[in-house]
């Protein structure tokens, strides 16, 4: 977080200086012993959060993929002599303990085209299909076993 605040006010001063460099440093020291005093947050949790950035890039190039391979499939079933288009809506539950995974999983869904998450409510997860053959790859999906690696 002290890294973030220094960053965003060199960014809102507009040129760096050695002036706006120290007193960047000294306002993000100050922000960052208000956070930690009165917000809860520690060293620590700023620690776990660098060592979970690599897992997050790993995770949104992966979905990036995903969602380019979703549109191929998609271009096909709607450009090829398929009569019926079968809509579909999945249920499952998913096996993330996070509340914030399991939303990262039901954006992940809804992002992916094809498919929207209609309902998440504990780990019971709510998806329409635009085809039965979306759903097959829903429950324990890639995206889940990727989530999965970041929350341990």
């Amino acid at each position: 977080m002290f890294v973030v605040f220094t960053a965003l006010f060199l960014v809102f001063c507009g040129k760096i200086t050695l002036e706006t460099l120290l007193f960047s440093i000294g306002i993000a020291a100050l922000l960052f012993w208000f956070c930690c005093r009165h917000l809860g947050y520690s060293l620590r949790k700023e620690q776990r959060l660098f060592m979970l950035i690599p897992g997050i890039c790993a995770y949104v190039c992966f979905l990036l993929k995903e969602i380019v391979l979703a549109n191929w499939q998609l271009m096909h079933m709607i450009y090829s002599e398929k009569e019926q288009i079968e809509p579909c809506i999945a249920t499952f539950h998913t096996s993330l303990k996070s509340s914030w995974l399991r939303t990262a999983l039901a954006d992940s869904i809804t992002l992916t085209p094809g498919t929207i998450s209609v309902q998440l409510e504990g780990d019971l997860l709510t998806v329409h299909c635009l085809d039965k053959s979306l759903s097959e790859g829903l429950k324990n999906s890639e995206f889940e076993m990727r989530l999965k690696q970041l929350e341990e």
